[in-house]
């Protein structure tokens, strides 16, 4: 049953994940770093706190205790994170939600769910597995096929692309006015090769979770592991998050003298500030049920890669609903349904894998 409920919270964090982005596309007369930066206030600042009170009630003193090599590195990665993550959205504002997400999504699956087994097997852990996991057991080897399959996916989401900006002419002004293939993919790239960097930050704040899962554990004793240990990680992970976007935010409403946009009269500014708020709550919750996830599957390459093929499964199906494939031939329009069906494949396949570990 802990696979099944894993796979479940990792669907609902894939969903708000994949879901987020809707709300700002509907944000009017805004800069994209006008409403993305107060989305993200949401999201790594006044969120996270509340999430954390609200099931860890002295995090606080668990992120004051820990040790200040451990807080650095998990800070270190929350950066280069955030670098991830503002580039996200140039990715899917030029790449469309579905295929910008696809690509992105698709090479941080690769990387995030890879390289700590890397770590692993040249650092033995209790409890983790190294890269030789993938290839020596049989859970292992299912979980490697999964990934195998969803990065088909990937491609077949990503041919889907290349052959929609053929027929640029067919799609709506909105689309056409913000699609750009060439510098998009550039961004994707460098937005999925860093955005990795949030497992990579849960791993090295795993001592502060372990606090919080020993005190809850203790306190309920016989009730498994707790669910919400990762929300105290996530405080960190997303102050370094913060910083990074922060400073490019302010960069661009300097450079393009954006800070207006607060207080023009000729746009809804109460919808619009309803709607970020909306986005970046709703971008906090992918991780809030990635944490609960993880509890029921473990910190490791099936968590992930199950996290961002959800996540990917979502985006596409988000795309096809906004139309952002309208006036595509049929071919392309099968590559992208194929993308779809193929990832949905791949998280059975890595559910199943979990199974096979009892």
């Amino acid at each position: 049953m802990n696979a099944v409920f894993g796979v479940i919270f990792h669907f609902i964090g894939g969903f708000a994940s994949g879901s987020f982005y809707v709300p700002y596309k509907k944000v009017k007369g805004w800069s994209w770093e006008s409403m993305w930066i107060l989305g993200g206030l949401f999201s790594w600042i006044i969120v996270p706190p509340i999430a954390a009170i609200l099931t860890i009630p002295n995090f606080l003193e668990i992120i004051r205790d820990t040790n200040n090599s451990i807080l650095g590195y998990t800070f270190l990665f929350g950066l280069l994170w955030g670098i991830g993550g503002l580039t996200y959205g140039l990715g899917v504002r030029y790449l469309g939600v579905s295929l910008g997400s696809s690509i992105i999504l698709g090479l941080s699956m690769v990387f995030g769910s890879l390289m700590p087994s890397i770590y692993y097997f040249f650092n033995r852990t209790e409890g983790k597995h190294g890269i030789d996991y993938f290839f020596t057991t049989h859970s292992g080897i299912c979980i490697l096929i999964g990934l195998l399959v969803c990065v088909l996916g990937v491609f077949l989401c990503g041919k889907a692309g290349v052959s929609k900006e053929k027929h640029l002419s067919a799609l709506s002004a909105e689309s056409k006015s913000d699609y750009n293939f060439g510098l998009g993919i550039v961004v994707a790239i460098i937005s999925g090769i860093l955005s990795a960097c949030f497992n990579f930050g849960i791993e090295a704040g795993k001592p502060m979770a372990d606090v919080a899962n020993t005190l809850w554990k203790t306190s309920n004793p016989n009730q498994g592991e707790f669910l919400y240990q990762n929300n105290v990680t996530y405080i960190v992970i997303l102050w370094g998050g913060f910083v990074t976007n922060f400073l490019w935010c302010l960069y661009l409403l300097f450079k393009n003298r954006t800070f207006g946009d607060y207080t023009k009269s000729d746009v809804p500014k109460a919808k619009n500030f309803l709607l970020c708020a909306i986005a970046g709550t709703t971008w906090y919750l992918q991780f809030f049920f990635y944490g609960m996830g993880e509890s029921r599957l473990g910190n490791g390459a099936s968590s992930w890669i199950l996290h961002m093929a959800f996540i990917i499964l979502i985006s596409n199906a988000w795309g096809v609903v906004l139309k952002e494939w309208k006036g595509v031939d049929r071919s392309t329009y099968r590559s992208i349904i194929g993308g779809i069906v193929t990832i949905i494949i791949s998280i059975c396949i890595v559910g199943f894998a979990k199974t096979l570990e009892n």
